[in-house]
């Protein structure tokens, strides 16, 4: 199956904030996932059904409004043979534009990035987002350990997935009650017991975790003091001791105990990405200050490098606004593309070869533009989030546009 390209993914994001904004007078905006596996026979027969059902709606304006989106839902079906590799995703509804009479029929229907796994058919005032939003979480994966000595859990995190992947018990001992060389020779013994859990422990988690391709850290929690004694001990292959992000005291072990582990773990995951964003906007910054650093700015320099292929890392605002424009000349047919960043610049554009004012044919968000130019050439986007100094610096001291160069330009 082809990887969602990112600038597929960037539109989706942006599809998805444009469709959370959209409300309807009434229960009538229509949202369906349709999976890869599914017939499209079965779903034109369901939407079928719905058009039936939808006569039983007691507002004449709701059944109106809900049968047309149904409708069209049965058009757009017959463009497909089948579904796409990934699935497919349709919001189709009334959207009022103002007061009473002004509502325009809408309609989104694209291949999600990631397959669809549950056939969804949804009816509310707003478009069913849920499915949508969890396809394009990061699915980055953790390695979570919750031991203590009496057993230990093993479990991946992908995204909002959690799998257990191990559950060890120890039959470690409790305290004895005997003095003298009695109880100096049960303490031995359970140490060694402890020792020998905590080696199991380790020899489960490296084999569960360095198989894991693409595991970006792991985290490991327990009540007490375990945690420590198999962290600081040579029970871990050095590869995953070096992922270890933190550790997390909990009440709980078994799989309570990962859920604690992931509730008390957020915040430092989050701060994880943040500091990632910071260190590479700090990355362009010292590159910038350097005589001959490779850093390139402002929109129009960062453009031209990355036609040229010379842009390693592309940095781009969250926060950037502007539309990329075609023009046309309807008096010589020039064409040209301008930045627009509000509509009070359409007036003023002239053609170069005759004066005339050219006319706008097609339009793009400035993002999308730029991580499509990136992808052509192979860069590497970023998407930085204006929560931070460094953010904020990048939208206002660079226009939101920034490059780390493969060369020197």
């Amino acid at each position: 199956m082809s990887e969602p390209s990112s600038t597929e993914l960037y539109e989706v994001k942006r599809t998805l904030k444009e469709l959370s904004e959209k409300k309807g007078r009434g229960t009538e905006l229509v949202s369906v996932y349709i999976p890869p596996d599914k017939q499209i026979s079965d779903v034109v027969k369901h939407m079928r059904e719905e058009l039936s059902q939808s006569a039983n709606i007691k507002s004449k304006q709701t059944k109106k409004n809900v049968q047309s989106a149904i409708e069209v839902i049965m058009q757009r079906m017959k463009l497909f043979p089948r579904p796409p590799e990934r699935g497919l995703v349709l919001f189709v509804g009334m959207i009022p534009k103002g007061g009473p009479g002004t509502e325009k029929m809408e309609t989104y229907v694209f291949e999600p990035p990631e397959p669809v796994q549950t056939y969804t058919y949804h009816c509310d005032s707003q478009f069913f987002l849920e499915p949508l939003e969890e396809i394009l979480e990061d699915k980055e994966i953790y390695g979570l350990a919750v031991i203590d000595r009496k057993e230990a859990t093993i479990a991946i995190m992908k995204g909002k997935r959690v799998d257990i992947v191990k559950t060890l018990t120890s039959g470690v001992p409790g305290k004895h009650k005997a003095g003298g060389q009695s109880q100096r020779r049960f303490d031995r013994l359970i140490e060694l017991a402890a020792h020998e859990f905590l080696k199991r422990i380790g020899e489960h988690i490296n084999e569960a975790f360095l198989a894991v391709e693409d595991l970006k850290g792991v985290i490991i929690g327990g009540p007490g003091h375990t945690k420590e004694d198999f962290i600081n001990g040579d029970y871990l292959h050095h590869e995953i001791k070096q992922k270890i992000i933190t550790t997390v005291d909990t009440s709980y072990t078994g799989d309570f105990g990962i859920r604690e582990v992931i509730d008390k773990s957020m915040d430092v995951l989050t701060e994880i990405d943040i500091m990632k964003e910071k260190k590479l906007v700090q990355r362009f910054l010292t590159e910038l200050i350097d005589e001959n650093g490779l850093a390139s700015y402002g929109e129009a320099e960062v453009r031209q490098n990355l036609i040229n292929g010379a842009v390693e890392v592309l940095l781009l605002s969250e926060d950037i606004k502007s539309k990329r424009y075609a023009f046309e000349c309807p008096s010589c047919g020039s064409v040209a593309e301008k930045t627009i960043k509000n509509e009070t610049e359409f007036e003023n554009i002239l053609c170069e070869n005759c004066s005339e004012t050219m006319k706008a044919s097609s339009s793009q968000d400035v993002i999308g533009d730029f991580v499509k130019l990136a992808e052509e050439v192979g860069s590497e986007v970023e998407i930085i989030s204006t929560e931070t100094e460094e953010g904020m610096q990048l939208l206002r001291a660079f226009g939101g546009f920034g490059a780390i160069l493969r060369y020197r330009v």
